[in-house]
């Protein structure tokens, strides 16, 4: 059943979208690819790169369909957030006590069966750097749950337009959003307990992502607490495991996968 914040979250959506959406675009300029691999209906699951407080306005300012996120709910006790988020789309969650992020997920779960979108940090904070932090397997645990494909975004330019610590974004400067082909899960719903299995979806988003964004890739993860899952990575699909006299070579990391190569030095 869905809860107060659910029914609450988004009920003014369409409003601020008509007031915030004109005045977005008049003070930044957006520049949107791949729009068409968002799901005109139906669930999905938007998976961006977080660099900036503005991610979570630039979204649905640019998406053709309302997107709902989940946030902390401390967001709730200053005046300048506590209206502004929940009209947004945002559910607030109670971090303190018990399994917050299980209730976060049952709370997206909830959404997603309702056919709508559901948004979602895979690095489960902004990054203070700008680089790509290792990813969260939360997305990759609600796609299985609700068969939802998982649509990678890489956000470039809302860091400069409001760096970490600005009080005030700065106007006039160039945002660009990349959509992704969806990420589906499909093939993995009879493994969805497999540790790994998330650990080989999520890695396969974050790959997306990087591509999306250009960002460094840092394998850490951005958030203090780690997740207890194995540090050893299934294979991204597409990049073939090596061989070394007849026995497979050691299992790369994602960051093996996502980090440059660089020259070897001339001699």
């Amino acid at each position: 059943m869905p809860t107060v914040a659910d029914r609450e979250a988004g009920q003014l959506y369409d409003v601020a979208m008509k007031v915030l959406g004109p005045a977005f675009r008049f003070g930044w300029r957006f520049h949107v690819d791949g729009l068409e691999n968002v799901p005109t209906e139906g669930p999905a699951i938007i998976c961006p790169n977080h660099t900036s407080v503005l991610d979570s306005f630039f979204l649905p300012v640019v998406l053709p369909r309302q997107i709902t996120y989940v946030g902390k709910a401390e967001y709730m006790d200053d005046w300048k957030t506590k209206y502004l988020f929940p009209a947004l789309g945002m559910i607030p969650i109670d971090r303190s006590g018990g399994n917050a992020s299980e209730r976060a997920l049952a709370a997206a779960q909830r959404v997603l069966e309702r056919g709508e979108l559901f948004g979602i940090y895979p690095e489960g904070t902004r990054s203070r750097t700008g680089t790509l932090h290792r990813g969260h397997t939360g997305p990759a645990r609600l796609a299985l749950r609700t068969g939802a494909p998982i649509v990678p975004v890489g956000i470039c330019g809302a860091r400069e337009i409001m760096p970490p610590d600005a009080r005030f974004p700065r106007p006039f400067m160039p945002c660009r959003i990349g959509f992704g082909r969806p990420v589906d899960v499909e093939r993995y719903r009879d493994r969805a307990g497999d540790r790994l299995v998330l650990r080989q979806i999520t890695d396969e988003v974050m790959y997306a992502i990087r591509s999306l964004s250009g960002q460094e890739y840092v394998d850490e993860y951005a958030t203090k607490r780690a997740e207890s899952l194995p540090t050893e990575t299934a294979r991204i699909p597409g990049q073939p495991e090596a061989t070394t006299n007849g026995q497979e070579a050691p299992r790369r990391s994602s960051a093996d996968v996502l980090r440059p190569r660089t020259a070897a030095p001339s001699t």
